[in-house]
């Protein structure tokens, strides 16, 4: 039986960039998020990863449906051996942080943290509750944004570097367990979430921020996973890996 890799925003963006790397490494998907089954951009992404993908509709913000939504893919693909963290949303409104409003700042961290930590949760343990059939792994898909500040996007910055936090603590208690937990900081990714900002950025990369002088696609996060995933780094628990082309290096 196919190890099984649960993907949060798998179908699109970063998230399928994943998809489409643990599907070449021998992986059976499923994937999650808060889009109706029905649309477009999940019909096509299962349309691409071909007849071991499935996905399954869930909102990190509902905590209550984590037990159902797991049910659901031990029934059809078998006990998730992979978990890959990757959803998460922007902050609603770039500004001045002394003008946040409680509701976007709640929003933000209740997906980006409150989501994320809960359903790792259940995940983990239910990975310790049975003997393992493959490596089992969660993996965190954080940001440069974990340690770089962006000022106009503050609420963001603080999930992000809550969510470097939890991997740290959820890598720690599962190592025990032979569990490996690991955190993949990308940098500026080309997905529909930058599509706004490139022509800022495209500029400022040709201007030096970047040293790798490009932008990130979603397959250089997704190449990044796959030796966290399948074992091959399991003696780096709690490792930290920028997936960045340099940006996060310290410069004069």
């Amino acid at each position: 039986m196919k190890p099984v890799a649960l993907i949060t925003g798998g179908q699109q963006g970063i998230g399928f960039g994943v998809a489409d790397a643990l599907a070449e490494a021998g992986f059976a998907l499923a994937l999650a998020s808060r889009s109706a089954p029905d649309d477009p951009g999940v019909v096509t992404a299962l349309g691409k990863l071909g007849r071991d993908a499935r996905y399954f509709r869930h909102d990190l913000q509902e905590i209550g449906g984590i037990g159902s939504l797991l049910d659901s893919i031990e029934a059809e693909l078998g006990p998730v051996d992979a978990l890959v963290s990757n959803a998460g949303v922007p902050a609603r409104v770039r500004g001045d942080l002394l003008d946040i409003e409680p509701e976007n700042y709640d929003f933000v961290l209740d997906v980006n943290l409150r989501g994320a930590f809960f359903l790792a949760q259940a995940v983990a343990r239910r990975m310790i509750a049975r003997p393992a059939g493959h490596y089992r792994s969660i993996v965190f898909v954080t940001s440069v944004s974990a340690a770089m500040i962006s000022i106009e996007r503050a609420e963001y910055c603080i999930s992000k570097a809550g969510a470097a936090m939890m991997s740290e603590l959820f890598a720690a208690r599962l190592a025990p367990h032979g569990i490996g937990v690991f955190e993949l900081r990308p940098g500026i990714i080309e997905t529909g979430m930058t599509t706004g900002v490139k022509d800022k950025y495209t500029a400022r990369i040709e201007g030096g921020l970047v040293p790798a002088g490009r932008w990130g696609q979603p397959g250089d996060v997704g190449s990044a996973i796959v030796p966290l995933v399948t074992g091959k780094m399991a003696f780096a628990n709690g490792a930290v890996i920028p997936v960045d082309g340099g940006l996060s290096i310290a410069r004069l």
